[in-house]
């Protein structure tokens, strides 16, 4: 009895590291715009090449390489201190989010509850540490904006919480009247 309880707990252990090892390939793959198609909602499309000389290297480990900045970092301040108006992707440009939406959740990154632009950003399962997250991208040019959580009890309209790099975004304050 008990041999068989082992065989099965090693399956399934080891179908659960297949599935996460395939989930994370495909994952690396999109943000690697010259090994694989960007998907098929992206407009913005340039070569691996091309991004280098577009995004600062901080951009570009963000946005195509799906990095993360520090936590309580320079941008974090940048975006406690910023006014009216509207964050667009640092790549691209597209008006992902509105200081209407943005809240301060104290976590180290810029929060919003909802996008400005609902058709500017998607998600997707996203594995890469272990457990189950969900990946915002920027649906214009595939760039790596943050992570979405949902049902942290921050009495928002949404119950969400888009976590968010700063260095991802473009700030473009309201012009005055």
């Amino acid at each position: 009895m008990i041999p068989r309880i082992l065989i099965i707990s090693a399956a399934l252990a080891l179908a659960a590291a297949c599935s996460e090892k395939s989930s994370d390939s495909t994952r690396n793959q999109s943000h690697n715009m010259d090994k694989s198609p960007p998907p098929a909602n992206t407009l913005v499309v340039h070569t691996d090449a091309e991004w280098r000389k577009i995004l600062s290297p901080e951009q570009y480990h963000i946005l195509r390489e799906a990095g993360t900045e520090r936590a309580f970092g320079g941008a974090y301040e940048e975006f406690k201190q910023q006014g009216k108006g509207t964050y667009h992707c640092a790549a691209c440009g597209a008006l992902l989010f509105s200081s209407a939406q943005k809240f301060d959740s104290h976590c180290g990154w810029p929060s919003f509850y909802d996008p400005a632009k609902a058709d500017n950003v998607i998600t997707r399962d996203d594995y890469s540490l272990g457990g189950l997250r969900t990946e915002v991208i920027c649906a214009k040019c595939g760039g790596h904006l943050g992570h979405v959580f949902k049902g942290e009890g921050f009495h928002t309209p949404t119950d969400k919480r888009y976590c968010i790099n700063g260095g991802g975004l473009k700030f473009v304050p309201d012009e005055k009247p």
